[in-house]
């Protein structure tokens, strides 16, 4: 069994909606850190489908029962955010290399701008490899299932908005 490690690690993202990757990723950092901050990104420039609050209620519902984990929001840059809170880890998961190019250049701007944090780079488990937000938004928008890809009560919420039930 893989002990806890020390300190606090973020796992930011906009969660729009959260996904069972997303979970994944959450779960298999709570046997890495000792504690974990799921931290919804405000971005301005971005219109999310759901609101900054909905976005919340979806994942205190997903990770309702997980220890060690705790919610919040945050606007401007991850890595003022991290030092503000004390985390020693920012959490980001990868599924591709186009994943990979865009985190690790900003892994290193963070990493200039704040030399003790450092960034930990997660895979999804292997079924959620190809599960993005953005992908699963628009099954919903045609009426396909994506109960497979997010919890229920998202699953729901996405049929509300995008596909009129």
């Amino acid at each position: 069994m893989i002990r806890a490690g020390r300190g606090l690690a973020i796992f930011p993202a906009s969660f729009d909606p959260i996904t069972k990757g997303h979970l994944d990723i959450v779960t298999r950092s709570l046997r890495v850190f000792d504690e974990l901050l799921v931290a919804v990104a405000v971005n301005v420039a971005k219109r999310e489908t759901f609101s900054l609050e909905e976005r919340i209620e979806m994942i205190e519902a997903s990770v309702a029962g997980f220890e060690r984990v705790r919610i919040t929001s945050f606007d401007g840059l991850t890595v003022d955010f991290a030092q503000k809170v004390g985390a020693s880890v920012i959490i980001r998961g990868v599924r591709a290399m186009s994943d990979f190019e865009y985190e690790f250049e900003m892994a290193l701007m963070n990493k200039h701008l704040c030399p003790d944090l450092e960034t930990v780079f997660m895979m999804p488990s292997q079924e959620y490899l190809y599960v993005s937000s953005s992908r699963l938004k628009e099954l919903a928008r045609f009426g396909r299932d994506v109960d497979e890809f997010v919890p229920t009560h998202v699953a729901k919420k996405l049929r509300e908005r995008l596909h009129n039930g």
